[in-house]
């Protein structure tokens, strides 16, 4: 089920990899993003991109591409709220360390977070998670 974009958010890894690829949805939320104010990733996010990366050009790509949008550090309340996550969801809802990391970014930040991914999320109350397509 998609949902609006009308709220400035974190765009998760999946969407990042999909705009990667030009699929006109992942592309739309990114246009969408740069309207309401611009688009906001987590530093973990901006890893995972640098982690797939096959070869120097595609590294160069990533490179060009998070110089073009916020990358938002992780800093010592997020690690906390991530750790905190993990204590809460790992065991019930299999929770991984970088969608803790990314979930407790949008918290802390206030943002919501656009992610194909929803069901990754869902279980954290207070966050705010959108399927934009």
């Amino acid at each position: 089920m998609a949902e609006a974009i009308n709220r400035q958010g974190v765009i998760d890894t999946d969407i990042l990899i999909d705009a990667t690829h030009k699929l006109p949805d992942a592309l739309n939320v990114l246009a969408a993003q740069l309207v309401i104010g611009g688009i906001k990733i987590s530093i973990v996010s901006a890893m995972e991109l640098i982690q797939g990366s096959r070869n120097s050009s595609e590294l160069s790509q990533i490179q060009q591409f998070l110089r073009q949008v916020s990358v938002i550090p992780i800093n010592a309340q997020t690690s906390q709220t991530a750790k905190e996550l993990m204590e809460q969801f790992f065991l019930s809802h299999g929770l991984v360390i970088p969608d803790a990391l990314i979930a407790a970014t949008a918290l802390e930040n206030d943002l919501t977070l656009y992610s194909k991914n929803i069901r990754h999320y869902k279980m954290i109350p207070n966050l705010s998670v959108i399927r934009p397509y």
